[in-house]
């Protein structure tokens, strides 16, 4: 008998679907009308966030139309069609790799008659009621029911299968407004909550002495900018080496997240972050950017596009995207990895070589970094005041 293998460290886990963020499957029409409507809601939520359309093609399958690459023994074949990429593989596919195809997914649409989805959306269609029923284990979550014979007549097993049926909403097939409207609130109630991650666990060897403990506002600058982030995140942790519990837990009111991966830096200390939450978007801000105020933080969270991996700015002096004053998604924790997994530890490379939102800061002094004493002596001039240490 085999024993469950169970000698793995507890770790918390992204809540997605096999298909992503938010995963609806359309059932109870002939194909070409559940690809008719998926589309429409393609083309109205395609610009704000990023979509995908799961089907099944079985003319392929029945004429064996692989490509010949992959019948002569190709694993795949990588075709650049200029305005897209497609690529053929061969073989299965598992629900791990399945979640790792569409990791960068918010809302996938599945055609119900070949796949199942976490949630579903019922087209009333008297044809095909006979071939619903044979599936409807299917069902485990109907969001609506779209009307394409004009009686909207639900039958009689969903009735039977969901007692509250009456409490699901009904839409005609043409009323686009209501179905995209639907899919939207989806997406959004399925956005993720944000979290402040103030870095403060650096050595400081170039300064020579801790750059958190410098006051530029009249307190310590790791209070003042966890407590910037207090303002707009309910979860704001600072970001320490596990060596700084002791001392800072004396001197800090917020929460301490200790790196659990050592040697990599803010790297390190972004997926230690993911690594507590992996649900949640963070919002990184270097404790060395004493700039940082409440208009800018406001302008990036207002900005944020959460169909990217994150959203940044552009810093003009090193003429690429800030990492240390970012919004990370979700979605960028497993590209995190990835890149960590190719030998790289630079969370900048990951913003310049992934789906990123690039914004330009109204000020690019909220930029300025702080790492000698000569940056020091620069911000002291800069701001009419002598920043002092404890």
């Amino acid at each position: 008998m085999s024993k469950k293998h169970t000698k793995h460290a507890k770790l918390e886990r992204r809540e997605i679907s096999a298909h992503g963020a938010v995963e609806i499957a359309i059932h109870g029409a002939p194909c070409s009308d559940i690809q008719a409507l998926a589309n429409k809601v393609i083309a109205t939520l395609g610009s704000g966030y990023s979509l995908s359309y799961i089907d099944t093609d079985h003319k392929a399958f029945d004429n064996d139309l692989m490509p010949t690459y992959l019948r002569d023994g190709a694993g795949e074949m990588v075709s650049d069609k200029i305005n897209y990429l497609q690529i053929n593989r061969k073989g299965e596919i598992n629900d791990f790799d399945r979640k790792q195809l569409h990791a960068n997914i918010d809302l996938a649409l599945l055609n119900g008659n070949h796949h199942s989805g976490a949630e579903q959306i019922v087209i009333l269609n008297s044809s095909i009621t006979a071939s619903l029923e044979k599936r409807q284990e299917r069902l485990t979550n109907i969001l609506a029911f779209v009307d394409q014979d004009g009686n909207k007549e639900i039958p009689a097993f969903i009735k039977d299968r969901f007692p509250d049926w009456q409490s699901i909403p009904v839409f005609d097939y043409e009323d686009t407004d209501s179905i995209v409207h639907l899919a939207e609130g989806r997406l959004q109630s399925a956005k993720p909550k944000v979290k402040g991650l103030l870095l403060a666990g650096g050595k400081s060897v170039r300064m020579g002495h801790d750059k958190g403990e410098i006051e530029y506002h009249g307190k310590s600058q790791r209070t003042y900018a966890a407590d910037l982030l207090k303002a707009f995140c309910e979860d704001v942790y600072i970001s320490c080496r596990p060596d700084q519990i002791d001392e800072l837990s004396e001197k800090e009111d917020h929460d301490l997240l200790p790196d659990t991966v050592s040697g990599l830096g803010p790297y390190g200390a972004i997926m230690s972050a993911f690594r507590e939450d992996p649900n949640a978007a963070w919002l990184v801000v270097a404790c060395d950017l004493p700039l940082v105020d409440k208009a800018s933080v406001k302008y990036l969270l207002e900005n944020r596009s959460s169909r990217h991996i994150a959203t940044a700015f552009h810093n003009e002096t090193t003429g690429f995207p800030d990492p240390l004053f970012t919004l990370w998604e979700p979605k960028a924790y497993p590209r995190i990895l990835h890149f960590l997994s190719l030998g790289y530890s630079c969370p900048r490379k990951v913003l310049i070589n992934s789906d990123s939102h690039i914004l330009q800061t109204p000020d690019q002094d909220v930029l300025s970094n702080v790492n000698t004493p000569e940056d020091l002596e620069n911000i002291r001039k800069s701001m009419g005041s002598v920043p002092e240490t404890h």
